[in-house]
């Protein structure tokens, strides 16, 4: 894949403003959108969009890596269709108004899902006589994932959130009359869980539209693991490598120590049985490639080591230091994956320990992989993610979801990495630098790589209370989120797109 130069914005749905305590796909996405055009951007860069479990990352904790999160539904477009009335729908109130807000989930999942549950119930009256075409054919196309994962969501909810392991045996092991059965006896609760990911679709589907109409197009992710307790493992077991009888992980994923922790991480996903899916022809990782270009046009590949050899960690520890690395059939992976879908739209997340091996399957593809100018001024001038050591063919963050803000980071910094920034771009001392944030944003739109992409906490200038996630913490993570679309305002819009045009980009 060959970029072109230019420019965007790293934001989740899930950090706009809103009026029920969390982002969703209403007007703010589209006054996103709006200052995105305004601002001179090419691109509008989102994490995983699925419905999210425990802690709520949409990266480990995912119950489908094809569906959508209902969480993002936008209850004012309900309202237009007349599935809602306006006097009903209370707010949520912001915890801090402005721009280090926090999604409060406890309060969130359910006065939201009240809310779909009741524009569900006036949905269901409107196709008791008649049949809903658009869902039908919404059921129809997007079958080969949508009827495992709605029947799955509906024993989840009879089980209270039970991992399906622990389910009924034949259920568990998906007997094929356990199966009809629980089809019949759960179609309300299957028919609710549709109509979720039909309003979902339709609505993803309509901002996306808008967005790719003002020449805006959406990177989306792809997350090398999902969670143990999701549909894509209930329904897909023999992908993964999961113990005969518990069927628990066998092997978990995660990494050995690393620049975000010394006892590795440890990320409890089950980890892949490669064997079997070669097997197959990769049949579900194609699909899944499918299912996100229905949602985007360019994917990023989380872990994108994890394709050429991954850290298996034995069930049971609980830190990462006791892996090993074990092959994988990347560049067989990616041969079929080109096969099957053709010129690939793929960034990879090529970050962590990167080998002569990972670096080569990456260039083998022509993969453009990433540059983080937050970790270029650690040690000298060899360092791969200072500018100079850049190629065309990659993509420059001053710092992505996982990391501090620059603000945030600029606090934490020693003395030694502020001096080498300060020699690097001609300061005689550090003190002498202002707006650190905007001085990392010039440094990664004024590089040679193709593609840069700012979180917009670094644009708005926040510090660490508004970073996504911390990998060294399990708990708290994925909350930030700004309360006003003011603060995309026209003197910062005109500021970021002078900027960005000064740059060629």
């Amino acid at each position: 894949m060959t970029l072109q130069r230019s420019s965007g914005i790293l934001l989740h749905p899930t950090c706009l403003p809103g009026e029920f305590g969390i982002g969703d796909l209403g007007q703010a996405a589209y006054n996103f959108v709006d200052f995105l055009v305004e601002s001179g951007q090419k691109f509008w860069q989102v994490l995983p969009l699925g419905p999210t479990g425990y802690e709520h990352s949409p990266y480990t904790m995912n119950y489908s890596a094809f569906a959508g999160n209902p969480l993002m539904i936008s209850l004012e477009k309900l309202v237009s269709e007349g599935l809602l009335k306006s006097e009903e729908l209370k707010p949520v109130a912001a915890s801090e108004k402005g721009a280090y807000d926090r999604v409060n989930f406890d309060e969130v999942i359910p006065h939201k899902y009240e809310y779909l549950k009741l524009a569900f119930d006036r949905f269901r009256l409107t196709i008791k006589d008649r049949q809903n075409p658009e869902l039908e054919n919404f059921c129809q196309e997007q079958a080969w994932w949508l009827d495992d994962y709605v029947l799955f969501m509906s024993l989840l909810e009879v089980h209270n959130g039970q991992a399906w392991n622990y389910w009924e045996k034949a259920i568990a092991r998906r007997e094929p009359q356990a199966i009809k059965e629980q089809k019949s006896a759960l179609k309300d609760l299957i028919l609710y869980h549709q109509f979720l990911q039909f309003k979902f679709f339709e609505q993803w589907k309509a901002l996306r539209k808008y967005a790719n109409e003002k020449n805006i197009q959406i990177i989306g992710d792809v997350s090398i693991y999902v969670c143990h307790n999701s549909a894509d493992v209930w329904a897909n077991q023999e992908n993964f490598a999961l113990d005969p009888e518990t069927l628990e992980s066998a092997w978990m994923a995660g990494v050995p120590p690393d620049y975000f922790s010394e006892t590795g991480q440890l990320w409890g996903n089950p980890v892949y049985n490669w064997e079997h899916l070669q097997s197959t022809n990769y049949a579900w990782w194609i699909d899944r490639f499918k299912a996100t270009l229905q949602y985007v046009d360019i994917v990023r590949i989380d872990h994108f080591r994890g394709f050429e050899a991954f850290w298996r960690i034995p069930a049971g520890e609980t830190t990462g230091l006791k892996g090993e690395w074990i092959k994988a059939p990347g560049e067989d992976f990616f041969e079929k994956l080109g096969k099957a879908l053709g010129d690939l739209p793929v960034l990879a997340e090529d970050l962590g320990i990167i080998t002569p091996e990972v670096e080569e399957l990456r260039d083998r593809f022509n993969f453009p992989g990433m540059r983080i100018l937050m970790f270029a001024f650690a040690d000298d001038s060899t360092n791969p993610y200072l500018p100079h050591n850049y190629i065309p063919n990659s993509v420059v963050y001053p710092g992505t979801h996982d990391n501090d803000t620059i603000i945030g980071w600029w606090e934490k910094a020693s003395d030694k990495e502020k001096l080498y920034i300060a020699e690097y771009l001609g300061y005689s001392h550090y003190q002498e630098i202002k707006e650190i944030n905007w001085v990392f944003i010039r440094m990664a739109l004024a590089s040679v790589s193709n593609l840069a992409i700012i979180a917009l906490q670094d644009v708005l200038g926040l510090d660490n209370r508004a970073r996504m996630n911390d990998p060294s913490v399990n708990a708290g993570n994925w909350r930030w989120r700004f309360t006003s679309s003011d603060l995309l305002s026209e003197e910062l819009s005109d500021r970021l797109r002078k900027t960005t045009q000064l740059y060629n980009r």
